[in-house]
């Protein structure tokens, strides 16, 4: 067995860039963080492969920066498995590749049943890999050889697994596609900080009063500035539910939010007084949030057919007519167009409703080309049919 180590020191970092350099090829990447143990999302170990070069486990808290290996490798492609979790977390350290493949998305492009990294190995080439280390927490110092392996072999058959499923994706007809969905989460817009963030908690539309949602609100940025603080992911310190649980039963004194046996936590009682502070402050507010928040996207769909009897036909005709794309096509509905994306324009529509007004439409919605090219025309037909039936129903009415 490989006996991996960590570079954690400039002058390993060079040697490996130094190496990085005699190879040749794509550059399999991937990155460990430490969710649901640390409150950042940032890499705290990024591992790369690449043919002639090998592969490498970097520290990024230890390193800091990773200037030179940018400069070295951003105009080759880089191979990663389900890129959107891994750029965000690259980018903080100053790695962000020019191109890149992704093995997970172009599995999905050719209708694999499924669709994780073990999987795809398995599938493609034969190879069981273990993921008993995948929840693991990556801030460990030092980290077990086990957890070293696990994350090496990420990436060591990374590049092969890409050659595979781009000659797939060649026989399917689907390269340029393909690529065009690439290129698409390489240059995707992160989506911008909401305002209320304490409303991501689970289970707050179980609450309605404004008073209880003032209660959740304050909880829950008492809790989010202890977590930075520490550098603890939130949950660890006190559990959305007993958030929820504090919320609902209101409780009057110090004592009886102590008493709450379903406000647990590890810091549930060691911050008690942080807690009640909260409570106590939110009970006496007059900035009370809203109950609802208001919204630019459509109403939920079982809505429509009393709302807009004519916008329910057209999502109806028009999910159907998407679905049988997509089956021609060979992949999920949902790699074909999204649902929201959908949703959206049938609700409002484009004034006219050819084929090139719902192009139009659609990439305002972010659609790529070969996608309008696959649905644009069939959904232009599905509104015409809906607008039709709306329209013999009153002739038939009256």
């Amino acid at each position: 067995m490989t006996d991996y180590r960590v570079i954690d020191t400039p002058e390993a970092f060079a040697a490996a860039v130094d190496r990085i350099a005699d190879g040749d090829g794509p550059i399999a990447v991937d990155a460990e963080r430490a969710s649901g143990f640390r409150y950042s999302q940032r890499a705290y170990l990024i591992q790369l492969f690449r043919r002639g070069s090998g592969t490498f486990l970097f520290d990024p808290p230890a390193l800091g920066e990773f200037d030179r290996l940018q400069e070295l490798v951003h105009h080759d492609e880089w191979v990663l498995h389900a890129a959107s979790q891994d750029l965000a977390c690259l980018r903080e350290v100053g790695l962000d590749p020019d191109r890149i493949f992704d093995t997970e998305l172009a599995a999905r492009l050719l209708g694999m049943q499924r669709v994780g990294l073990a999987a795809v190995v398995e599938e493609l080439l034969g190879v069981t890999l273990a993921k008993e280390h995948s929840a693991a927490d990556w801030s460990t110092r030092p980290l077990p050889q086990p957890w070293l392996t696990y994350a090496a072999l990420d990436v060591e058959l990374l590049v092969d697994v890409r050659d595979r499923l781009a000659e797939e994706l060649v026989a399917a007809g689907k390269a340029e596609l393909a690529a065009q969905e690439f290129d698409a989460v390489l240059h995707r817009e992160p989506k911008p900080a909401t305002n209320e963030p304490w409303r991501r908690l689970s289970g707050i539309h179980a609450l309605r009063s404004p008073r209880n949602l003032a209660v959740a609100r304050s909880l829950w940025l008492a809790r989010d500035e202890l977590a930075v603080e520490r550098d603890v992911a939130p949950g660890r310190l006190v559990p959305d539910s007993s958030i929820l649980t504090v919320a609902k039963a209101m409780p009057r004194s110090r004592r009886a939010l102590a008493d709450m046996k379903d406000f647990n936590g590890r810091a549930s009682r060691s911050e008690l007084d942080r807690w009640w502070k909260a409570v106590e402050a939110a009970i006496q507010t007059n900035d009370l949030p809203a109950a609802r928040v208001p919204s630019d996207a459509p109403p939920p769909p079982r809505a429509w057919a009393a709302r807009n009897p004519e916008a329910d036909a057209r999502l109806r005709l028009a999910k159907e007519a998407v679905a049988e794309i997509a089956e021609e096509y060979g992949m999920p509905v949902e790699n074909l167009l999204t649902p929201d994306t959908l949703r959206r324009v049938a609700w409002h529509p484009p004034v006219e409703r050819d084929a090139a007004a719902i192009s139009a439409a659609l990439a305002e919605h972010g659609a790529r080309p070969w996608q309008l090219e696959a649905t644009a025309q069939r959904i232009a037909e599905a509104f015409s049919e809906a607008a039709q039936s709306i329209l013999d129903a009153e002739d038939s009415a009256s």
